[in-house]
């Protein structure tokens, strides 16, 4: 009990293409390698849409080291 041989996995497949037919998982799976590829490109595009030019941004893992300076200044009055 508990392990899933061959035949078990057969049974399964044969079950599923009988539900859903083998032209909705193909339909399934060109849906979803579309969705993957689309999401590749935008990332891709992403990392492509920063300015040659303009220095590279960050992360905060990065920014150990560096001491950020500023000022906090106490709001004068009450609030309701």
């Amino acid at each position: 009990m508990g392990t899933w041989g061959i035949g078990h996995w057969i049974i399964l497949l044969v079950i599923v293409l009988v539900i859903f037919g083998t032209k909705k998982l193909r339909n399934i799976g060109a849906d979803l390698g579309g969705a993957v590829k689309g999401f590749k490109e935008g990332m891709k595009g992403a990392s492509d849409a920063a300015e040659p030019g303009s220095p590279p941004q960050q992360s905060a893992g990065e920014l150990r080291g560096h001491t950020i300076d500023a000022e906090v200044k106490k709001e004068s009055g009450t609030k309701a």
